[in-house]
């Protein structure tokens, strides 16, 4: 969607008129600039003083030593000018009250709920759990690790299968990554997919999207001719929803049977509150059930963020997409989680990779954990066996008003064959606060939660069934599918129902994590910047938290201006003519683009260009994501300096010419580069035809001083979680929209169920919502309009600043393995810690062990050069955290000298035992050659604010060999632990 059609970056009505006399000396006093000098960490003096020590005179004079004069320029003057945080906060509740709050019960996956204050206040509204970073460091994250295995084990008790994931992005995603599994799997079945046609109609859309590219084909069937189509068309797998989309719940168990017959996998798209009282599908013999737990205490929020689910039989969970959390053991035989198997594994195998998921959506999966936890199997039972009440007593009064039911047996969801009467019903419905569904004749109602018998008595009064006194249920669940397994029966969840114990119980998990607000996180390529509590604010505002994502758009125009207005700043920020804001995570931006490119070529008639040229050097969902959208990958060399090998990249351009589709490429590059020569290579690849899809990672470097524009690139996706100020959850959510040059506007994705969610000639959506993870848009809307364009400019300078502050305070402890062309690094250093190993010993998962003891998260460790870490500092971070950090990495240097010259234990010193916990300082025994403080206080400042470690190293090896993903007493893994020893 284009800048002028949105009103967005050409907006004026947000500009003030320039004020006189004593307006004007008002005006002056009105701080409209501070909300930017308290996101940028350092003050005027410490940036001079940074700026003597990089030998720059002035940040301008840095950025152009640091970006190449060729691309150097980028125009923010259609920004609106900065605004207070009062006054954003202002504009987005107003804008939240112009959005129409009625009950929706149109179902589709999406249903009201109650989140429970306790988790509100302490979960989604609290920095301990939504600044973290995702728990690649497993040391300090223990208690972001528990609360993903209650989620996993949560998921997979309800859907009566062995083994679950960390979550998903949402239910059309989860379904989509389950077929890819289930052809990774049963490739040799064929590429024919089965899906019964009481699929949400948006999870079809997301999978019809999906196999597309890789040559699947989709055949929808009635429901009642699965088992004899699946028999005919021997598909490699057999899709299915539970309970379907208009309500009706069905033995699943013959449409599996039939499914395993023909050699196929049976994957069920499940309700998990629906599980609470039917006969889960794993235990029908499904192989893989997926889903969304929103309704376990997530707002509506538009459409997302939600966690998707997933579970699979054992024998599957190899395959497993995104991220799997296991118990394992630390260095002292204590239990201790972590992320088991290769949670990573796109980066792994890269264009081999089944996935190109490297996120989950934890902060949302721990609230629907936490949900679990508070309500206990029992609440959790009451829920459901409520809603599904509600339903019967509908039904019942349907049935007295004349109307019949398209199903008889169904959990929550009621289908009225309403015929020419179902337009005006639902305008009834609407006029009295309630959204309902209507297609071709039907009116379906989903009862939820929030549903009160004051809501329940005027839907049945509309229904024509008068009171609901001495009403007599109708229809409900079939008794053949009551569920009678037992589900949640872990101490955890039946434990914390008072909010004494929750509350205590959150806070014990909180503390044992390093997240944003107890110290500096400095990952390279993920931008650990502020998130401000002005940005956070207005995601809860009830206006935003409670619109259904296919609500009229009419009830929305609150979501639609603010949507409208952040696509047109970013066109400003990327210069690019159009922006979708739909895909919900990075690596379903990198899709997203490369589909726009592929649906480019084949409209002009060019469809057998399929080859994408990707640098050796990129980012692993990259060569994942090309793959995924039916291309083939062609890997391009790097020079000793880590850019593009230019000769290589012409050749290999030369030698796939007639079958060139893109060239993948991260600006700066991925060893935080500006490339000098990254005009040449964008004309190279135009020259023969292709289009350059720039990876927006390492956007903080651009903003305000270049633009994936002004490079010459024809699409890029941004991450909101990283420039743009919307916080990591501990590892999602995340938003990744793409912004395009003019001519592949047409080509951005759509959706079915919303006309203005992209444009009609699009291909298609690529999430389960029509604007992706809507809810949190307002933290960037919030962050681009308090900043305004001098602010976001400064913020990049100071962001490359920083970067090279650090790598020039370390250089002579550590090399830094590459600098542009005038010496200086982008936002973000390459340390290399590879001499260690040689000397010492050290290995460089030593160094990041050691800097626990000192309070601090890791860089990136080992990627994108194996044996080094990248550091990435953020404008936010002030010079005091940059001096603490580089103290700290300097202390550590001069214990591993100590190692190489001897004056330490090559094997029993603080590396190698790091980290330490406060159990190991204070216990009677102390064996080590160095003291107790020289482990635990290693310098002053971290006695001032020590942070224990809560376990010490995880043993991975031992997590893989030994799979534990689901939660039992603590105890119970000591013993089970102690018995493997003894054998």
């Amino acid at each position: 969607m284009s800048a002028s059609d949105h009103g967005g970056a050409g907006d004026r009505s947000l500009n003030r008129p320039r004020p006189d006399g004593a307006l004007a000396e008002l005006a002056a006093l009105e701080d409209h600039a501070e909300f930017a000098r308290r996101h940028i960490g350092p003050g005027p003096d410490d940036i001079a003083e940074m700026l003597k020590v990089v030998g720059a005179e002035s940040l301008e004079a840095m950025a152009a030593r640091t970006v190449p004069a060729a691309i150097a320029g980028a125009d923010l003057s259609a920004l609106p000018p900065p605004a207070t945080e009062a006054e954003v906060i202002a504009e987005l509740r107003a804008l939240s009250e112009r959005n129409i709050r009625k009950k929706s019960l149109i179902g589709l996956g999406y249903h009201g709920t109650h989140t429970p204050p306790v988790i509100l206040r302490n979960v989604l509204e609290n920095p301990g759990w939504y600044t973290a970073y995702t728990p690649y460091q497993a040391e300090i994250a223990q208690g972001r690790l528990e609360a993903l295995v209650n989620f996993q084990t949560m998921v997979s008790e309800l859907a009566g299968l062995a083994v679950a994931n960390a979550s998903l992005l949402d239910e059309g995603t989860a379904a989509a990554e389950a077929v890819a599994l289930a052809h990774a799997a049963h490739k040799a079945k064929g590429d024919t997919l089965l899906v019964a046609a009481d699929l949400h109609p948006q999870t079809l859309a997301v999978v019809r999207v999906r196999a597309e590219p890789v040559g699947i084909k989709v055949l929808v069937v009635p429901p009642t001719e699965i088992a004899a189509r699946a028999g005919a068309e021997k598909p490699f797998a057999v899709l299915l929803q539970y309970p379907g989309t208009t309500g009706e719940v069905r033995d699943l168990a013959p449409e599996i049977a039939a499914a395993h017959a023909a050699g196929a996998l049976a994957i069920v798209a499940a309700d998990p509150l629906s599980l609470c009282l039917l006969t889960p599908p794993g235990e029908m013999g499904a192989d893989v059930v997926v889903g969304s737990t929103q309704r376990f205490g997530v707002p509506l929020g538009y459409g997302g963020p939600h966690a998707g689910y997933i579970a699979v039989k054992d024998a599957l969970k190899r395959l497993l997409p995104g991220r799997l959390v296991g118990v394992s053991v630390d260095a002292a035989g204590s239990p201790a989680m972590r992320l088991a198997l290769q949670t990573r594994e796109q980066h792994i195998r890269r264009e081999k990779a089944t996935s190109n998921i490297c996120t989950a959506q934890v902060l949302l999966a721990v609230m629907a954990s936490m949900y679990a936890v508070w309500h206990g199997p029992e609440g959790l039972r009451r829920i459901a066996r409520r809603v599904s009440l509600q339903a019967r007593l509908l039904a019942a009064a349907a049935k007295r008003g004349g109307f019949a039911l398209r199903h008889e047996a169904f959990f929550d969801t009621i289908a009225i064959e309403a015929g020419d009467r179902a337009e005006a019903l639902v305008e009834r419905a609407l006029a009295r606060g309630f959204n309902l569904r209507r297609e071709a004749g039907l009116v379906c109602i989903a009862l939820d939660e929030t549903v009160t018998r004051d809501d329940l008595a005027s839907l049945a009064s509309l229904l024509g069934g008068g009171a609901l006194d001495g009403l007599a249920p109708a229809g409900g669940p079939p008794e053949a599918l009551a569920r009678t397994s037992p589900f949640c029966t872990a101490e955890v969840f039946n434990s914390h129902h008072s909010e004494h114990a929750m509350l205590r119980y959150l806070r014990r998990l909180e503390d044992k994590d390093v997240a944003l607000n107890r110290s500096m996180i400095p990952l390279g390529s993920c931008t650990m910047k502020l998130n401000a509590t002005a940005e956070m604010i207005p995601v809860t505002f009830p206006g935003f938290a409670d619109i259904h994502p296919f609500a009229p758009a009419d009830q929305a125009t609150g979501y639609l201006e603010m949507i409208k207005r952040l696509e047109g700043w970013l066109c400003a920020v990327t210069g690019f003519a159009a922006v979708s804001l739909q895909p919900n995570a990075g690596s379903q931006g990198e899709y997203a683009g490369l589909l726009a490119i592929r649906a480019f070529h084949r409209a002009r008639g060019e469809g057998h260009r399929d080859i994408c040229l990707i640098p050796s050097s990129a980012h692993g969902t990259n060569p994942a994501s090309a793959v995924m959208a039916g291309m083939k990958v062609v890997v391009v060399g790097c020079d000793r300096d880590g850019n593009v090998d230019l000769a290589d990249l012409k050749a290999k351009a030369e030698q796939v010419s007639g079958r060139l589709a893109a060239l993948m490429v991260t600006y700066p590059s991925t060893h935080g580069v500006f490339e000098e020569e990254i005009r040449e290579i964008c004309g190279t690849i135009h020259a023969h035809g292709g289009q350059v899809y720039m990876d927006g990672a390492n956007m903080n470097a651009q903003v305000g001083l270049t633009s994936p524009a002004a490079i010459g690139a024809d699409v890029c996706h941004l991450n909101l979680h990283k420039t743009f100020c919307i916080p990591h959850g501990g590892g999602g959510p995340g938003v990744g929209p793409i912004g395009v040059a003019a001519h592949l506007a047409p080509h951005l994705p759509n959706h079915p169920l919303h006309p203005e969610a992209g444009p009609a000639t699009g291909y298609g959506p690529v999430s389960a919502a029509p604007f992706g993870s809507a809810a949190i848009l307002p933290i960037s809307y919030a962050y681009i309009r308090m900043m305004g364009a001098e602010g976001l400019t400064r913020a990049t300078q100071v962001a490359i600043l920083n970067a090279n502050y650090v790598a020039k305070r370390l250089e002579a402890h550590y090399p830094v393995l590459y600098r542009g062309a005038r010496g200086m690094v982008a936002h973000e250093c390459i340390l290399d810690c590879r001499g260690f190993q040689q000397g010492g010993g050290v290995l460089v998962e030593d160094i990041a062990k050691r800097l626990q003891d000192y309070g601090y998260h890791a860089p990136t460790m080992s990627w994108p050069v194996a044996g080094t870490l990248m550091v990435e500092p953020t404008e936010s971070e002030p010079k005091e955290e940059l001096d603490r950090f580089c103290d700290a990495m300097i202390a550590i240097r001069a214990e591993i000298r100590a190692v190489e010259q001897g004056r330490a234990d090559k094997a029993d010193n603080p590396l190698k035992n790091a980290p330490h916990t406060a159990a190991e300082v204070m216990a009677a025994e102390w064996k080590h050659p160095y003291s107790r403080e020289e482990a635990a206080f290693p310098l002053p400042f971290v006695r001032a604010h020590k942070y224990w470690p809560p376990v010490k190293r995880v043993d991975n090896v031992h997590g893989d060999r030994n799979l534990v993903c689901t939660c039992a007493p603590l105890e119970e893994y000591a013993e089970r632990m102690q018995l493997q020893a003894a054998e």
